[in-house]
């Protein structure tokens, strides 16, 4: 009798993804130091000792003026877990971000796949450019459900069948699909960061609409929670100003 392929890693499902600050040298002092420079020279070092509150006038000033390059003397580095389909729209974002993803080349793929929660819209109405999503039916949380896990779980038990056969993760890995939960090292700066919510987030203060995947919009989101706590006059000012990357 032979084993099942897939009797020691059965299929899981989430709704949700993970964010996790895992490294920084960020707070709102960088930004003051980076912009005195022009005017003080070497003495600009003197803000690291002062509390970056008495010059939040000045972080929105940049903000408001666009003055980008001072928000940029940061880093931030955070480890993402999400379906390969965030990711691919993630790495849309180039200037200002470094990424570094799991490979299915050298390591065999774990079983954990993308099924949406209820509180995720499923219909879209209107046209490209002018649309929205719309809350489905129960029927359709259901058909998506039940459509969504036999499809990862024929396709998880194809790729275990090739790998017991020895055929290469690199081949194999090829029906798996964009459900499948990926993770990655994502690094970036404060100013990359605030293009990134601005097009990935839809928010309230933002001057400029945005009508993001709600998949990473939920990751823009976690990582917004956590760049806030580090730099929260920067963060401030980024929502006075309409959210828009100086």
């Amino acid at each position: 009798m032979t084993d099942d392929p897939v009797d020691d890693l059965k299929p899981s499902f989430r709704s949700d993804v993970t964010v996790e600050l895992v490294k920084h040298s960020a707070a709102d002092s960088d930004v003051l130091w980076a912009a005195r420079v022009s005017t003080a020279g070497e003495q600009s070092l003197d803000e690291l000792k002062k509390d970056p509150e008495r010059s939040k006038g000045l972080i929105n000033y940049l903000m408001r003026d666009r003055h980008g390059s001072p928000f940029e003397h940061n880093s931030m580095t955070f480890f993402i877990s999400a379906p390969i389909f965030v990711f691919r729209e993630f790495m849309r974002h180039r200037v200002g971000w470094s990424y570094n993803e799991e490979s299915g080349r050298y390591r065999e793929l774990q079983p954990v796949f993308y099924v949406p929660a209820e509180s995720r819209k499923l219909v879209q109405e209107g046209r490209p450019g002018k649309y929205r999503f719309v809350e489905g039916t129960r029927a359709q949380q259901e058909l998506v459900g039940r459509a969504m896990e036999d499809a990862y779980v024929h396709a998880y038990e194809a790729y275990q069948e090739m790998l017991a056969a020895g055929v290469a993760r690199e081949v194999a890995r090829s029906v798996l699909p964009v459900g499948l939960f990926s993770s990655m090292y994502a690094t970036c700066n404060a100013r990359s960061l605030m293009h990134f919510l601005g097009l990935r987030t839809q928010h309230e203060l933002a001057q400029v609409p945005s009508f993001p995947q709600r998949e990473i919009e939920m990751v823009g989101e976690r990582m917004e929670a956590l760049w806030a706590e580090l730099m929260p006059l920067t963060h401030a000012a980024f929502n006075t100003n309409g959210r828009i990357a100086p």
